[in-house]
């Protein structure tokens, strides 16, 4: 069997689940936030991966939010159904999600992918650490 005419593509050698190719296809909140109230950028240097998270807060919850991805397929997916997760979720909600949560999600992911799920998660933490720390600054302003 010769491999001429056969062009490389990536699910070609991984096993991508139909929804991990439905986000990268179409993914969902993708874009900045002109008006964020946190944005953050967590990157993977073994791979090059790296994702843009920019949250709009109201009332201690996620009121909007929107990423941008430098990476794979998998990490698109997993941007884009992370952004699902949590918009509307308060910041205690949003917390609980790990990476697992992700991974299953998107229908799950192959073992090289799962950095991509792990960037997502991490991503969200730093911005809702972020989140939590200019709320507290606000309130010691108030008081």
């Amino acid at each position: 069997m010769s491999d001429e005419g056969k062009k490389y593509t990536e699910r070609g050698f991984l096993d991508y689940s139909d929804k991990v190719i439905e986000l990268f296809k179409n993914p969902k909140n993708v874009g900045e936030l002109e008006d964020a109230d946190v944005t953050v950028q967590e990157g993977d240097p073994t791979c090059g991966d790296t994702i843009q998270l920019s949250l709009k807060l109201e009332d201690n919850a996620i009121k909007d939010v929107k990423f941008l991805s430098f990476g794979c397929a998998a990490n698109i997916a997993t941007g884009s159904v992370l952004t699902e997760m949590i918009k509307g979720k308060t910041i205690d909600e949003a917390k609980k999600i790990t990476m697992q949560n992700v991974k299953d999600e998107v229908g799950g992911l192959p073992p090289v992918k799962m950095h991509c799920a792990v960037l997502a998660t991490n991503a969200l933490e730093e911005a809702l650490k972020t989140a939590l720390e200019k709320l507290e600054e606000k309130t010691k302003s108030e008081n």
